[in-house]
């Protein structure tokens, strides 16, 4: 018998009532846990999805889509929302309660809740995405919620006239930066490289637009403030010296962290933590437990291939296993 006690998914925000067994749970509601929803209770099994923070995942929190087929344009929000409706449409239950630990013995497989509730199913779907990657230096913790952010979305509106950095030169980045430009007065982008990573058309944007600056070759090496984040510590990494920048407010987007902490002992991982699955039914290396979506190893992490993973897992589980 394996017991792994798993992590919080986030602030409740109310529950659906649950049954004590189903044929399939889905712990994670972003894209790729609510299409597994889709096609799994589409495909006749009795699903529950488990998501203690907001349904949709990451995508709720972003401004606006742009690469997801059908929606030249959508919010966010709404996108989660319609992955949501979508999955109850077809009769999947989503839960807005937390999971406290997983048992697995033999064939059973059972899901204790933060109410110690117990559910059982014959098979589980792991989607429980990945986190913001923190600098880890000096003043990032002790400045969270006080100028140091990693989400331009929540906090924005705070820095209004504001003179902000955002760190990283990624599509995160670099989006994240664009929306700031709405209300900051300026925005300056710090990367370690000397040219971006982003997407050429988000990278186009960037240059073009007049609210927006670009320091290279450089990382943080510490935050500082007083009350509120006031200063940057810079370091240029090709000649190691160091120069302080004057900031009002920082935003972090320097890749994710794998919400896998606690399943390293139990699931195949890589060494950072993303759980390893056969690359076609998307199975973990415990049968009838799978893995889709921001959490497992692979190389593309976009809402179209996180929808494709879930797809994928459940019409796997439901050929291997019903």
């Amino acid at each position: 018998m394996i017991d792994v006690v798993f992590f919080d998914l986030g602030d409740s925000q109310g529950s659906t009532e649950t049954k004590d067994q189903y044929d399939m749970v889905i712990i994670g509601g972003g894209p790729a846990g609510l299409t597994a929803a889709i096609y799994a209770s589409r495909g006749g099994l009795d699903t529950l999805v488990i998501e203690k923070s907001s349904e949709g995942g990451q995508i709720a929190a972003t401004e606006k889509v742009e690469n997801y087929p059908g929606f030249i344009s959508i919010d966010g929000l709404e996108l989660a929302e319609k992955f949501s409706d979508h999955a109850r449409h077809f009769g999947a239950t989503i839960s807005n309660r937390g999971v406290r630990n997983l048992t697995f013995c033999c064939d059973k497989k059972t899901i204790v809740m933060d109410d110690s509730s117990e559910i059982e199913a014959k098979t589980i779907v792991i989607a429980t995405g990945a986190t913001h990657r923190k600098l880890g230096v000096p003043g990032e913790k002790e400045y969270e919620g006080k100028g140091v952010s990693y989400c331009a979305i929540c906090d924005g509106a705070f820095f209004r006239d504001k003179h902000v950095a955002v760190i990283g030169g990624g599509n995160s980045a670099i989006d994240e930066g664009l929306y700031l430009t709405q209300t900051a007065s300026k925005v300056t982008v710090v990367h370690r490289r000397d040219k971006l990573r982003a997407d050429k058309i988000l990278q186009e944007r960037a240059f073009n637009n007049p609210k927006m600056e670009f320091v290279w070759d450089s990382v943080v090496e510490e935050v500082q403030g007083d009350a509120f984040v006031n200063n940057l510590v810079l370091k240029n990494v090709k000649d190691g010296t160091q120069s302080d920048f004057p900031v009002d407010g920082v935003f972090i987007y320097i890749g994710l962290v794998p919400n896998s902490a606690l399943l390293k002992n139990l699931l195949q991982t890589t060494h950072d933590g993303f759980i390893k699955v056969n690359p076609v039914t998307f199975e973990t290396s415990l049968p009838g437990v799978f893995a889709v979506g921001d959490v497992i190893d692979k190389e593309l992490r976009q809402i179209i291939n996180a929808a494709a993973d879930g797809a994928s897992a459940a019409s796997s589980a439901i050929k291997l296993y019903f």
